[in-house]
């Protein structure tokens, strides 16, 4: 999308949250009805604009005077809130058109939430939005609002009012939206604007990105997802905003489905939380697993510095907490460095002879305020650490008003000092006082029930801060390819027999047209061709079944390697053929393929399987037999810029393999890497192409390349193919 429609977009945003006047239809005088609620939520977030209530049935409601229709309103109308029954939706919809009302918020629920017998309903209310130009949140949403002191809007039915910030929240959850929303001002969570998007008929959380985007008032946005619309321009929009403000989100649906019928590796591995997951990688995006951690993170993340690196200092008044917070740093790759010996001394004049000083720093049960102060000072001045995270266990509960005294004291003093550089982190187990917060002038320090939970959010945070100085990737665009032998190859296979696997022949064409490092090897369809073709090759030869309709061939005993000879040979054929007719599976053999063996190089898979959601899913990892069973792979959603194939392949588990292990040659990343590229090129423009297999791969030193040794590619029509 260009510069001039993200700022379109984003302008046709704006009523929604700067409007001068907000009409409410469907208020109403019931104060437990939704439309009163509205009412009452605008007048005691004390909104800066005018407010309209619409009933046809009453003159006047809280106070306020009430038209019996849009139409009536003598003045303009900036933003609708519509709380009308289902059946009388599209009518106001076309008052909004006729009063000039450019942005309405429809709370009502009744349309495609409820399944078939809504979905008409809302088809014919987009249809209708998008004809007369009104931009639209919801339907069955919870509404909206914008924290700005100079609006203070709260278009929802809930008076909980969160406190002024700058983080902005989408849910598709109203009752998601509504638990972040009350937990807010327990929490010291400021944000910027709230919405509920609810069915997203027209606007949908893609557009609020680009809203936010521009949105001065916003450094963060958190996103409670269930579904991704539009994966592809969510990914283009995410990656740009990124850059410049991260962007938490808990997606829903974690669970599998369908891999029972998998007829690949790769389909077998992949799941749509795989493709989720991928997406999410490859976007920068900070990927919360609950929502104890969303909310942790959205303060964390909200109120702190990024860490400048992994090293972090833990101070404590009870041994158990820090090590349980040690432990968790260890979890996530955290440093705990050892203090410097001059942070020990000083702090060893100020703490009891009992207190632990190496880091964890443990100040021991009774410490005063004092100690406390002068112990957060010395650590957040110590060169060693980058990060503090304060623990306090309550002893007695009068001693907890001291330790925080002394702990705001030690962070003040700090900052006065050095500058707000370093992040802080506190953990407060202190029974009956589990809601204190911590503002240290005007900034506030997030405070958590647990010790484990920082750990996290550091290694969020360091994440996020890594993938976004990494430079922006680039999609090669292989110019040596032949796309159109390819299409040939699959339209002349989808012709002859419809959906399936392709031949061998047709396979090894396939994979030669995109220049890909296919071993040398050709099928014989008897065994004296098999015979030919070892003495021609070389040996020692491989001998497998060639078929497009066995996928697992060692499984029946259909691969012979490591043979010497002519007789080695014959015998190989002639047993793949008997095991075959012994199995009643004539049908199925095309022949044998004959391969010289390969000596070296470590065995990797590359494959693909399309997501109905997010099309071509790239899996990259070990290979051979052992791929399924470690699991030892991970994905990326197509097109793969450089950094993505990069990426893949240093995050397995085995890449310790690809380096050279324990006196053995490293192998040929680089070709690897390109392997992966030329296959996003081939599945993003071959629809085609619904599945496919590269097991194994086998990588050689660097210099040597790798040898595609094995390949399997299924096709379909492409009108099947997300």
């Amino acid at each position: 999308m260009s510069s001039f429609s993200q700022r379109s977009s984003a302008d046709s945003l704006k009523p929604f949250f700067h409007p001068r006047s907000v009409a409410v239809i469907g208020a109403s005088r019931n104060r437990t009805h939704i439309g009163y609620r509205l009412l009452e939520s605008l007048q005691e977030s004390r909104f800066a604009g005018t407010i309209i209530p619409v009933n046809p049935h009453a003159t006047e409601i809280a106070g306020l005077p009430v038209f019996p229709s849009l139409r009536a309103v003598p003045g303009p109308v900036d933003l609708a809130l519509i709380a009308v029954p289902p059946d009388a939706v599209l009518d106001v919809i076309d008052d909004c058109a006729a009063k000039q009302v450019s942005a309405a918020v429809l709370i009502t629920a009744g349309f495609a939430e409820i399944g078939k017998a809504g979905t008409p309903l809302e088809q014919q209310l987009r249809e209708k939005v998008r004809q007369y130009g009104i931009r639209l949140i919801g339907p069955n949403c919870f509404g909206l609002m914008n924290l700005d002191p100079a609006v203070r809007l709260n278009a929802t039915y809930t008076p909980a009012f969160p406190p002024t910030g700058r983080v902005a929240f989408a849910s598709e959850s109203g009752g998601i939206g509504l638990a972040v929303v009350t937990a807010a001002s327990r929490l010291n969570l400021g944000l910027s604007s709230f919405v509920s998007v609810g069915n997203h008929a027209d606007v949908t959380v893609n557009d609020l990105l680009e809203y936010w985007e521009q949105d001065l008032a916003t450094d963060m946005i958190l996103l409670y997802l269930e579904t991704i619309v539009d994966p592809q321009r969510f990914r283009q929009i995410v990656e740009r905003v990124e850059r410049k403000k991260p962007i938490i989100v808990m997606k829903a649906g974690r669970t599998s489905s369908g891999q029972s019928a998998a007829g690949s590796h790769t389909a077998a591995l992949a799941t749509n939380e795989t493709a989720v997951d991928a997406l999410f990688k490859q976007c920068g995006v900070i990927r919360a697993k609950n929502l104890e951690e969303f909310l942790a993170l959205a303060t964390g993340l909200s109120a702190q510095p990024l860490p400048a690196s992994r090293k972090v200092g833990i101070l404590t008044n009870s041994g158990g907490p820090g090590v349980l917070c040690a432990d968790s740093c260890a979890t996530e790759r955290l440093a705990v460095p050892e203090l410097s010996k001059q942070a020990q001394s000083t702090l060893a004049a100020l703490l009891p002879p009992t207190a632990a000083l190496r880091n964890p720093v443990d100040v021991i049960g009774f410490a005063t305020e004092e100690q406390h102060a002068k112990a957060v000072e010395t650590m957040l001045k110590a060169d060693e650490i980058d990060v503090l995270i304060i623990l306090h266990v309550s002893v007695r509960a009068k001693d907890n008003d001291p330790v925080a005294a002394g702990i705001t004291r030690g962070i003040s003093a700090t900052r006065q000092a050095t500058g707000r550089t370093k992040p802080v982190y506190i953990c407060w187990m202190a029974e009956g006082d589990l809601e204190r917060t911590f503002t240290v002038d005007g900034e506030t320090i997030p405070t958590y029930p647990h010790p484990e939970i920082p750990a996290r959010i550091i290694s969020h945070a360091l994440a996020y801060e890594a993938w976004r100085r990494q430079p922006t990737g680039e999609v090669p665009s292989n110019p040596d390819v032949n796309l159109a032998r390819v299409k040939s190859i699959c339209a002349k296979a989808l012709s002859e027999r419809g959906t399936g696997w392709l031949t061998t022949e047709e396979t090894h064409a396939l994979l030669a047209a995109m220049k890909l490092p296919l071993v040398q090897g050709a099928v014989a369809t008897s065994a004296e061709d098999a015979v030919k073709l070892a003495c021609k090759i070389g040996f020692p030869v491989a001998v497998k079944l060639a078929s497009r309709q066995i996928v697992h061939k060692t499984e029946i005993g259909a691969v012979r390697l490591n043979l010497a000879d002519e007789q080695a040979a014959r015998y190989a054929f002639e047993a793949i053929r008997s095991r075959l007719a012994q199995d009643h599976k004539m049908e199925a053999m095309e022949g044998v393929l004959v391969q010289p063996m390969l000596s070296g190089g470590v065995e990797v898979m590359v494959g693909m399987t399309r997501d109905p959601l997010f099309g071509p899913l790239l899996a990259f990892g070990l290979g051979g037999i052992h791929v399924e069973i470690l699991g030892d792979v991970q994905f990326r959603i197509t097109p793969l810029t450089d950094r993505d194939a990069t990426e893949m392949v240093q995050e397995i588990k085995g890449y310790r393999l690809l380096q050279g292990y324990r006196g053995q040659p490293a192998a040929d990343v680089e070709a690897i890497e390109e392997v992966l590229l030329r296959l996003s090129r081939l599945v993003e423009e071959i629809p085609e192409i619904s599945e496919l297999d590269l097991n194994p791969i086998f990588a050689l030193p660097p210099g040597q390349g790798c040898k595609i040794v094995d390949a399997r590619i299924r096709v379909e029509k492409s009108s099947l193919v997300v």
